[in-house]
């Protein structure tokens, strides 16, 4: 049996398992949940939009309505004023978040993928023992662990640089951990069968392990870029040139009531764009795993 028949067997025996027996009145239990949690999910959302076009008497409004009655781009034009009067433009920390997020996501979601690898496919001395480390890792917050990667970082002398707030991220385990779950799926056989080909194992990884994976470094790639996107590096960056958005927005939401409607604006910007990355790769992520169930 090939390959690609085993994959459309498991397919369908999928198919069959979600096959579900419920009464009408479950489903529409089910239903009702649902919607419930889809309008609780998507109230924030709402508000974001909705506060980036109120103008400011609507803003202060008590009670607070959620959507707007009079909607304006004022507080966009307020926010580009804003900006424009600053010594650091506003295009200068959206470059530096773009920078910081791309290069922070990418260089996580390959170096966790190229390190889940060995773990998953291949045995060596040490490997059990290396895996539990990875796992007693994830079990410290990210407070606990600020100092010692600070006095990495000083020690590397990349303060002060993209390097410092970029790299740091690459070691999260949780990536690691995910990767390793996922690649542990595929069949062996398929590995084999490519070794027996003569492919190398670079071309093995790059052909056969990423393309079945894809639906799990998508969401890792995710998950990252929401982190990155929303980082201040205000721990590592001293230099105005090189802080990122979300520094631009916790200066323009400390200047005071003058500026609920230029924060307002910047809110919206800072979750407009994880949304549309998430938006962009959701085909993908939600799609079931090609090989997901199958067996040797």
């Amino acid at each position: 049996m090939t390959a690609e028949e085993v994959i459309l067997k498991n397919r369908r025996r999928i198919r069959r398992e979600k096959r579900l027996n419920r009464s009408r009145a479950g489903n529409s239990i089910l239903y009702v949940l649902m919607i419930f949690c889809g309008v609780c999910m998507a109230l924030p959302l709402i508000l974001i939009i909705n506060n980036a076009l109120k103008p400011l008497d609507e803003i202060f409004q008590y009670p607070q309505k959620i959507f707007v009655r009079n909607p304006t781009l004022e507080n966009f034009s307020d926010l580009f004023v804003l900006m424009n009067t600053t010594w650091v433009p506003f295009s200068r920390y959206m470059m530096n978040t773009v920078i910081i997020t791309t290069c922070g996501t990418v260089g996580h979601v390959l170096l966790a993928s190229l390190a889940a690898y060995p773990l998953a496919k291949h045995d060596f001395p040490g490997k059990k023992i290396l895996f539990s480390f990875i796992i007693l890792s994830m079990m410290f917050s990210w407070q606990v662990t600020q100092i010692p990667i600070y006095m990495i970082v000083s020690l590397l002398h990349i303060n002060n640089t993209y390097l410092a707030v970029i790299l740091p991220p690459w070691q999260y385990g949780m990536g690691l951990y995910l990767m390793k779950q996922f690649m542990e799926q595929i069949p062996d056989s398929l590995v084999e069968s490519s070794r027996l080909d003569g492919a190398s194992e670079w071309h093995t990884f790059r052909k056969i392990i990423m393309p079945n994976v894809k639906p799990a470094w998508l969401t890792l790639a995710i998950f990252q870029f929401q982190q990155m996107w929303g980082n201040t590096g205000t721990a590592y960056l001293r230099s105005e040139q090189l802080k990122p958005l979300q520094y631009a927005l916790q200066q323009i939401t400390a200047g005071g009531a003058a500026r609920a409607g230029a924060a307002a604006a910047v809110t919206f910007i800072i979750a407009a764009i994880p949304i549309t990355f998430f938006l962009i790769c959701q085909s993908n992520i939600l799609e079931t795993m090609t090989t997901s169930g199958m067996k040797e």
